[in-house]
């Protein structure tokens, strides 16, 4: 029997092994853990119990010790308060390797489908509203009780990721444990660990959860709301949801980063730059082998002067779906091989790099055409600071937080719930930006006026001298419902990628038939005067981008090519002379973007990007010059 138990332990160590490692759950509790999961055994009501604290009333006399845990105010929802307390009469040794427990999940949700469910799943609404204390009479979820919750939540919320799976199953998880786990009070010092372990047999998560030192009868159970995190402002930070503060004292004037910065990012994405070379120079009429893994491409470029290979070693041009990395290989052994990547474009791809060097146009506030934006791994502080500014002269606070390098709006949120935003850093490296409270909306016949965001396809034919040209025609991309600033996590209102969502109308408009629309309505702006401010942010972002040396900026590998994508939108503001205008904001720069409707409807597309960007001819490619 010793063996069989061997063996489906070291099963469960196969499988589980590397979670536990990570969440540093020590390796004496393993085995135990594994027979308590497998029999789905909950024991923690052996040792521990919930007690009620009760509040005191301001004329009574309190002692010191009294007065600091008022301070401490556990629990932090609006009613009665709790903690959790040792109430095994033998206490509980760390050293046991029994002392370790599952506690289960009262509610797993991803964060859009989190007001749909309090809707419709029986009972959840009603126990969510016990456990933070909201209260809550009847039978039928009302709106407002939703709402509380939805507000509430963030101050219980925990969160785990999938490692493996598509984009949308890698989507953070977010969970509120049960009554039991939601009690164990926050501590500087505190008395055990928690972490979640997504159990594969059951496919199911629970938390886990040990002590950090022997604890008698008596004894408070408790767990570091800000685990991991040393820095003494960024703890504070971290705590704000639990332990409010006035106001941080702290600037939000938010300086580009340092040089020291901009290295570690290159070290990080195994990035190694290119030797110096000489650009290359072709026979004019040369044909050029194009490798290439891009289906878009090898269906719809038939210009005479490329030819497919399937033989990397042989090709002239690599057009590579994936990021390259070695470019000091290909620049040593083949400098005359051109490739659709630039080192470093990740500066401009990646959404805390773009605002960081975006800084190099605007100062430490950013350039008019880019959101005001703050990094929440490394500029927390200063991103409190200014929210609480703004929240004190009573201005729009509304924010989307965005993770760094996800595409199609996943991972998205738009929230004006400071609690909110400081939890969302902890589930995957997010920037915040101010979110457009005063959009320019488009009106649809069918739906009213609705936001809609404009795709620019630009072509980077050389860093240094910068050379960008803009394709000719542009692509929209439109909400589903009017705007209006509430709702905020109805997706059809406020998002306009609508070709992944299932079941959802997607409104296509084409650029030739939007012009006149838009003038239309906008009688003042013509196109020609809007898309002239839209290319002066094109060209100031990319200036800015190439203006130091890899990897500070865009390195200028003269047989580099690339095509990008840029989505932006239009907001009002005022100009220096206090005239109303349209001001164009940059949203994303996108690597390699999805080309599909570009060759459907333009069936010459990549003919005139290779022409443009490989040949340098422009004649009749559909392109404007930029700089």
């Amino acid at each position: 029997m010793a063996g069989d138990g061997d063996e489906v332990v070291a099963a469960f160590v196969a499988l589980h092994g590397a979670a536990l490692r990570a969440s540093r759950v020590p390796t004496q509790y393993w085995e135990s853990l594994s027979r308590k999961l497998r029999g789905e055994v909950f024991d923690a009501g052996d040792y521990f119990g919930i007690m009620q604290v009760e509040e005191v009333d301001e004329e009574e006399e309190v002692d010191e010790e009294m007065e600091e845990q008022l301070k401490k105010k556990p629990n932090p929802g609006n009613g009665p308060c709790f903690k959790v307390i040792v109430t095994n009469e033998n206490g509980l040794q760390a050293s046991n390797p029994d002392s370790v427990f599952l506690v289960d999940h009262a509610w797993t949700y991803r964060a859009p489908h989190a007001r749909q469910q309090l809707r419709r799943v029986p009972g959840l609404l009603h126990r969510m509203a016990n456990l933070m204390g909201i209260p809550f009479h009847g039978e039928l979820p009302d709106e407002g009780s939703i709402e509380q919750v939805l507000q509430e939540m963030w101050k219980y919320n925990q969160t785990y990721q999938l490692s493996q799976g598509t984009a949308e199953e890698k989507v953070p998880v977010w969970y509120i444990m049960d009554e039991f786990g939601s009690r164990i009070q926050h501590s500087d010092q505190p008395s055990f660990a928690a972490a979640p372990l997504f159990y594969i047999p059951q496919q199911i998560a629970y938390t886990i959860l040990w002590p950090l030192r022997d604890l008698e009868t008596g004894d408070e159970v408790t767990r570091d709301y800000a685990h991991g995190e040393t820095d003494r402002l960024i703890r504070k930070c971290v705590l704000l949801p639990w332990v409010p503060t006035e106001e941080l004292d702290v600037s939000c004037f938010t300086p580009e980063p340092p040089d020291e910065h901009y290295q570690a990012i290159l070290e990080e994405n195994k990035e190694k730059l290119p030797v110096a070379i000489e650009p290359p120079v072709y026979a004019k009429d040369k044909v050029f082998k194009v490798f290439t893994d891009i289906q878009q491409v090898l269906n719809n470029l038939t210009h005479p002067r490329f030819v497919f290979t399937d033989n990397e070693g042989e090709a002239d041009i690599l057009y590579n779906f994936s990021h390259f990395k070695d470019y000091r290989k290909l620049s040593e052994e083949r400098p005359e091989v051109m490739v659709n990547q630039f080192p470093c474009e990740n500066l401009l791809t990646v959404k805390d790099c773009l605002a960081s060097i975006a800084r190099r146009a605007g100062g430490p506030e950013g350039p008019r055409w880019l959101p005001r934006t703050f990094n929440l791994q490394t500029e927390l502080p200063q991103f409190i600071s200014y929210f609480q500014q703004r929240d004190r002269r009573g201005e729009d606070n509304h924010w989307i937080c965005k993770p760094w390098n996800l595409a199609r709006s996943l991972d998205t949120h738009i929230t004006n719930n400071l609690n909110s935003i400081i939890r969302h850093r902890e589930s995957s490296p997010k920037v915040v930006c101010k979110y457009i409270e005063e959009p320019v909306l488009f009106e649809r016949e069918d739906v009213g006026l609705v936001k809609f965001d404009v795709r620019y396809v630009v072509l980077l034919r050389s860093a240094r001298p910068l050379r960008l040209y803009s394709y000719d025609v542009f692509w929209l991309r439109f909400s589903n419902r009017a705007f209006s600033l509430d709702d905020l996590d109805d997706y059809e209102k406020h998002f306009t990628v609508m070709n992944y969502a299932p079941g959802v109308t997607l409104k296509q408009v084409h650029c030739e038939d939007f012009i006149p629309l838009f003038e239309k309505q906008y009688p003042e702006y013509p196109w020609t005067m809007v898309q002239a401010s839209i290319f002066k942010a094109f060209a100031e972002l990319f200036q800015v981008a190439s203006s130091k040396p890899a990897p500070l900026g865009i390195c200028d590998y003269p047989s580099s090519r690339a095509i990008y994508a840029i989505d932006l939108m239009l907001k009002w503001d005022t100009s220096r002379d206090g005239k109303r205008i349209m001001q164009p904001q940059i949203l994303e720069v996108n690597f390699n973007p999805d080309c599909d409707r570009a060759c459907q409807y333009h069936p010459t597309f990549f003919n005139d990007v290779f022409s443009t960007l490989f040949l340098d001819e422009t004649d009749n490619c559909h392109v404007t010059r930029i700089v």
